[in-house]
This record gives structure tokens, C-alpha cells and sequence, in this order.
């Protein structure tokens, strides 16, 4: 049968002709070495681990529910085993009588090998008269049972795997569980020290409540898991062998994955504390930065409010004084090593400092937007007036007309845009007017005038 199987079967069948002596001596050797097999498979249960375990535990649920269960079959199994082995001697002791058997001495043993020679007790058997006044009446109760050598077996086959189906389950469980939960609360401990040095603790950050919520629930698995293994157990879908199946690991993986994003939020704080000098450093920088930005766009303003005539310009807010404050905070949170507090400050200051400084350059945009429209008007004023230069035209009095009214409206004060850029675009057009039949050698005249 061996510790993971079931007991070897007959392969005969239960009574019909008489056998002859070389049937029954056949019949006697199988009986021999299956009554070795099963007594080697009962003893290694007997011995099993997980048996002993189950014996001493203080268990509940299912668990104590299926071995009080599992405690009566094995009981009953070497009951069985016991009048199997007597069946055996009675058969062994009327073979051994005479060297040739005569006709009595062989329907002996074919009664005994092939019929329902074997009596054992019913499960649950009572004696006459003792029953309670709450049992059944419907009939006279079975004291025994009788069973042929081949029904015995598949009975004991029976109740040998289902037993042992049971020891295995608890067994794997208790071999897998415990000891992972053991060292994950090990890790556990350790992260719970490191949290504590950089001011993680329970009621003062989240990841210290999550700590103390994984430390209640290791607690709690663990004993769960050594008083009722079975709740843990997970059949294969479709095993017939003794034990198939594979422990319940969910909770202890939730467990894990809640430690994992606890300790990379712990070592977050601990970087915090490694470099949080120069973060702050930088996040003074950036406000730094932001400030000087304002202050030159609030320049810019007053010089195109100054320079630029009937021309919108947008108002320029303030320095970033909560953030300053902020940041102050953040310096005496570090000075007095509060780095649980410190870490979520620095993160958020860093994205809103630069939001700031993005602000800040996009405000600057907007307010000299008037005068980059002036210096862009003035270029191509200067560039047109070299391109005409250069095709022998600069002397020519309308162009010099058109330019110097040009001029004068981008290079006076305040200056009105639209008027000049209208004033740059008909000295370009009378210069395109003038470059055109050059370009086209119509004629070596100057153009006509518009």
C-alpha cells in the first residue's frame, strides 16, 4: 500500500468452486505479501508526522471536526487489520494440518479465502440496552459485520485514504505556512525597527498604522494556522491522490505584498534623511529663481506700461510667500529629525516649487510680449532697408519718407503698435513695389510711385 497509496486488491472472487491445493497455496503466498504491505502502509501512518502532529495539537474548526473523525477510522483500520491477519493464521493453520489437503481441509480454506468468513464489530455498535432514549427504534441493531477478505480490503482501502488524504493536508500545511509566516514576521520586525528610527510609529504616519495592522494579522494567521490547518487547504481539482491539493497562501501574500509597499515607503523617509539638505537646497534655488523671474516681470511691466501705448499687459502676482513658509517648515522639520513629516513636505514643495517657476517665466512671456513684438517690428524695419540698400535704392525719397515715419513711431515713446506695424508694412510694400521690376527687368527706372 505504501503511505501514499491503497491497499493491494484481490483478485479472485468471493466463493464458487472449491479450490484445489496449488489454488490455495497460490491464494496463501498473495495473502502473505499483501498482509506485509498492509501492515508496512498502517505503521507508516502509525508514524506519520503529521499524525503525531494532529495527536498533540490543540486544534479547531474542521480541523479537530475531520481528525476526531479520522482518529475513529485509523482505530478501525487496525481492527480490521487484526481480524484480517486472523483470517490469515486460520487459513495458514488448516494448510499446515496435512501436506495434501484433502476435500474438508480445502473447502476449508476456499471458505475462508473466498467467503464471508471474516466478523469484525460495526462502527458504533451498542450493546443491548444501552442505548439512549433518543435512538432509533425502526429495527434491532448490528453488533457486527462479517465481510469477505476482498471486501475487507477495499474497505480498509477506503478508510486508509481517506485518513491519510487528512494527515497529509494538515501536514503541508503545517510544514509551508508557519515557517514563511515566521520569517516574514522576522522581516516584519526588522522593518518595524527602521520605521521607528526615521519617526514612522502608529497614529503619526499611515505606514506605521499599516505596520501594526500587519503585525495583528501575522499574529492572528499564525495561530489560525496551527489550531485548524485544513481551513488552509486547497483540494486539486479532479486529485484522487491521498493529499492533492496545495496549501491557501493568500492571506499570507497579502500580508507580503502590504510589507513590501510599507518598507519602500519607509525607505523613502530614509532617503529623505540622507539628502534632504540638498533637496532643500535645491527647492531654495528654485524659489530663488521664481523670485528674481517676478521681479523682473514686474519690471518689464512698468517699462512697457512706459514705452508701450494702448497695449494690455497683465498683472504680475507677488513673490510665492506661502512657499517660502512652507519651506521654512520643512528646514525645522529636518532640524529637529522629523522625517516622516519631512518626506510628503519635500515632495510636494518640489512640484509646486517648480509649477512656480514655470508661472513665473510664462508670466515674464506675457508681460514682454509688447516689447518682443517692437524689437520684431524694428528687425525687419532694418532688414528691408539693408535689402533695399543693397539694390542701389536707398537714397530713393519715398522709401526714405516711408522709413523715417516708420522709424519715428518704433523709437519714440509710448508707441503705439498697431499704428507702427502698419507704418513697417507700407515701407515694405513700397520697397517690394520698387525691388519688383528690378527682379523682373521691366525697366531701370525707379517704379512708379503709389
Amino acid at each position: 500500500m505504501g503511505v501514499a497509496g491503497s491497499f493491494p486488491g484481490f483478485a479472485g472472487r468471493p466463493p464458487g468452486p472449491v479450490m484445489d491445493r496449488d489454488e490455495a497455496d497460490r491464494a496463501l503466498a498473495r495473502l502473505g505479501a499483501e498482509h506485509e504491505a498492509i501492515e508496512t502502509s498502517l505503521l507508516a501512518l502509525q508514524d506519520h508526522a503529521g499524525r503525531r502532529l494532529l495527536e498533540g495539537a490543540d486544534l479547531s474548526g474542521v480541523t479537530r471536526e475531520r481528525w476526531a473523525v479520522a482518529e475513529q477510522s485509523i482505530t478501525l483500520l487496525w481492527e480490521y487489520f487484526d481480524a484480517y491477519a486472523g483470517a490469515l493464521a486460520r487459513a495458514r493453520k488448516i494448510r499446515a494440518g496435512r501436506r495434501h489437503p484433502g476435500k474438508d481441509d480445502l473447502a476449508a480454506l476456499t471458505d475462508v479465502l473466498r467467503g464471508d468468513s471474516v466478523t469484525v464489530a460495526a462502527p458504533g455498535a451498542v450493546a443491548p440496552g444501552t442505548a439512549g432514549p433518543g435512538s432509533s427504534t425502526g429495527g434491532p441493531a448490528r453488533l457486527s459485520e462479517r465481510f469477505t477478505l476482498e471486501e475487507l480490503v477495499a474497505r480498509m482501502n477506503d478508510l486508509y485514504a481517506r485518513s491519510l488524504d487528512m494527515v497529509v493536508a494538515a501536514d503541508s500545511v503545517w510544514s509551508a505556512l508557519p515557517a514563511r509566516i515566521d520569517l516574514l514576521a522576522a522581516e516584519l520586525r526588522r522593518t518595524r525597527s527602521l520605521a521607528h528610527s526615521v519617526g514612522v510609529r502608529p497614529g503619526e504616519h499611515p505606514a506605521g498604522d499599516d505596520l501594526e495592522a500587519i503585525t495583528q494579522e501575522l499574529t492572528t494567521l499564525r495561530a489560525q494556522v496551527i489550531s485548524d490547518p485544513l481551513a488552509f487547504w486547497l483540494p486539486g481539482p479532479g486529485s484522487a491522490a491521498p493529499g492533492g491539493g496545495r496549501p491557501d497562501t493568500a492571506r499570507y501574500d497579502r500580508a507580503a505584498r502590504a510589507l513590501d509597499d510599507v518598507r519602500r515607503e519607509v525607505e523613502a523617509v530614509l532617503a529623505v534623511r540622507q539628502d534632504a539638505e540638498q533637496r532643500l537646497a535645491q527647492l531654495r534655488d528654485v524659489l530663488s529663481r521664481a523670485d528674481r523671474t517676478l521681479s523682473e516681470a514686474r519690471s518689464a511691466r512698468g517699462e512697457v506700461l512706459a514705452k508701450i501705448a494702448a497695449s494690455e499687459v497683465p498683472a504680475v502676482s507677488g513673490p510665492p510667500t506661502a512657499l517660502q513658509e512652507r519651506l521654512a517648515a520643512a528646514s525645522e522639520h529636518r532640524r529637529h529629525a522629523r522625517w516622516n513629516r519631512l518626506s510628503p513636505l519635500l515632495d510636494s514643495l518640489e512640484r509646486e516649487a517648480e509649477d512656480e517657476l514655470l508661472r513665473a517665466r510664462e508670466s515674464l512671456t506675457s508681460v514682454t510680449a509688447p516689447l518682443a513684438v517692437r524689437a520684431e517690428l524694428r528687425g525687419r524695419l532694418d532688414a528691408y532697408r539693408a535689402k533695399v540698400a543693397r539694390h542701389g535704392l536707398a537714397e530713393d525719397p519715398f522709401l526714405i519718407e516711408r522709413y523715417d515715419a516708420a522709424r519715428r513711431m518704433l523709437w519714440s515713446a509710448p508707441c503705439d503698435l498697431r499704428v507702427a506695424e502698419q507704418a513697417v508694412l507700407r515701407y515694405q510694400q513700397a520697397a517690394t513695389d520698387l525691388l519688383a521690376p528690378r527682379r523682373t527687368g521691366g525697366h531701370d527706372g525707379q517704379g512708379e510711385r503709389p
